[in-house]
């Protein structure tokens, strides 16, 4: 059976590429009718935040990402967070350390630093010397006995080659000489991601291991600790790169797109989701739209890019619009009410005022939050002309008769409905004789204070006959 898993970091938020790490390792297994896992990798204690575990449960079921194994949702194969399985890994550092896999290296962290630091002045590539693979076992000995300081190393075999099959990058082969004595034990007795991985992977029995492109030249490391434990090696799906538009890889540390973030703002799970399906993959036919369930139908590993993607949240925005206008008008509505809410005083609008306003919108926005910028003129009772404007109602000498007539057409109005203010607008278009944009940009430059929007019978009508007539006696 197919088995993947998302490991995150319970360090801070969940970004964009964390987000698309998890659809595609939930997309390859479900494809197979295989499960997925999540584990969290929480070795980094110092980075450690139980807020930002919790909102990793949030967020994948938002994304309805549901996980057939987890930290709350208990398998054969736990624990799931990696801080409570320490002896396990212990276990298996021993083991290759009593095999000649791994040996124990006293080296000060602070003068590996200043060498590290050095090599990278210099343009050069660090990889740690090996200084303790050369002590006797008489000596290793005697330093543990002093309570000395140490790490556990992985011992690389320095002669030949290592090679596997990746199913997205194909066949890759690394020098042994190029790979360095990683740290499996840290000092604190915390193992690192990278053999923390490993033996989790294996022993959660993980058949096919997505990762960044960024580690198809250090797996190679990860197979030979496989191995070394006796292991079978799972298959390796690395993902291409998400870029930023500077074409700088997207991270945590760089606050790069917090997917929290677009979800306060209104962008809907369907869309980010359906948007970053496409970041790196392509479907067999030329379809754009997809729902979670038509993904795992299609989703096909071979189709995977290698090249890196762009995150552009205009292409996302685009993608949003879409499924903002498929809402049906009363999920819609719920959907869109709090930005308005949080952005304005409703207290005194009616129910019937509010409804309108927002279904008036439904075909314009790209997100939730937009609903605040695009419809504060109605909540403003003055407006200030932009120089746009003011050039346009100088541009022909028929705009101010034109508007004069619209002010005495809308005095007329006794029932204020769209029906009467498209009456006025008609009456208006004969008594001033002009049409197209001579009629229509004028009223609503001076009514609304913008040169563009929704209908302009809607416009009015929201803005109420007071506020339309005060505007228009005030040209």
């Amino acid at each position: 059976m197919t088995r993947t898993r998302f490991a995150p970091s319970p360090t801070g938020y969940m970004h964009i590429g964390n987000l698309r790490s998890a659809l595609f390792a939930y997309l390859i297994a479900k494809h197979d009718g295989g499960e997925f896992i999540l584990r969290l990798e929480d070795t980094d204690q110092d980075r450690y935040d139980d807020k930002a575990e919790a909102l990793i449960y949030e967020l994948l079921k938002i994304f309805s990402l549901s996980y057939d194994e987890g930290p709350n949702k208990k398998g054969e194969y736990g624990p799931y967070i990696q801080s409570e399985r320490l002896n396990i890994y212990t276990k298996y550092a021993e083991k290759l350390v009593e095999n000649g896999d791994a040996y124990y290296c006293f080296c000060n962290e602070e003068t590996l630093n200043h060498e590290r630091m050095k090599a990278k002045e210099e343009g050069k590539t660090y990889l740690y010397p090996g200084t303790c693979r050369k002590l006797s076992s008489e000596e290793v000995q005697k330093k543990l006995a002093a309570k000395e300081k140490y790490v556990i190393r992985q011992k690389i075999p320095k002669e030949g080659s290592t090679s596997y099959h990746d199913l997205v990058f194909g066949d890759i082969t690394i020098q042994n000489k190029d790979l360095e004595d990683q740290i499996l034990i840290k000092s604190d007795g915390y193992p690192t991601y990278n053999f923390a991985n490993v033996v989790d992977d294996a022993l959660m029995q993980i058949t096919h291991v997505t990762r960044g492109c960024e580690y198809v030249s250090s797996t190679p490391k990860y197979l030979l600790l496989y191995d070394a434990l006796q292991f079978p090696r799972p298959e390796f799906i690395h993902l291409p790169l998400v870029l930023k538009k500077d074409g700088t890889k997207m991270s945590k540390r760089n606050k790069d797109e917090n997917v929290l973030d677009l979800l306060n703002n209104g962008f809907l799970p369907e869309a980010i989701i359906n948007y970053l399906a496409l970041l790196g993959w392509s479907p067999k036919k030329n379809q754009e739209f997809f729902t979670l369930n038509e993904l795992v139908e299609q989703f096909d590993v071979r189709k995977i890019h290698t090249s890196p993607s762009c995150y552009d949240v205009k292409k996302l925005e685009w993608f949003n619009h879409h499924y903002i206008m498929k809402l049906n008008d009363e999920k819609y509505l719920a959907f869109i009410y709090p930005f308005l809410n949080k952005a304005y005083d409703l207290k005194e609008k009616s129910e019937e005022w509010i409804r309108e306003l927002l279904l008036s919108y439904k075909n314009y926005l790209s997100f939730g939050s937009e609903i605040a910028l695009v419809t504060h003129i109605f909540f403003e009772e003055e407006v200030t002309l932009e120089n746009d404007c003011i050039e346009f109602l100088k541009s022909d000498k028929s705009i101010k008769n034109t508007l004069s007539i619209f002010k005495d057409e809308i005095a007329k109005i006794q029932n204020w409905q769209k029906e009467n203010i498209e009456k006025a607008i008609k009456n208006t278009e004969a008594k001033a004789q002009v049409k197209g944009k001579l009629l229509y940009m004028p009223i609503r430059i001076v009514t609304s204070g913008v040169m563009h929007g929704i209908d302009l019978v809607d416009t009015i009508y929201l803005l109420g006959k007071e506020k339309v007539y005060r505007r228009l006696r005030g040209i």
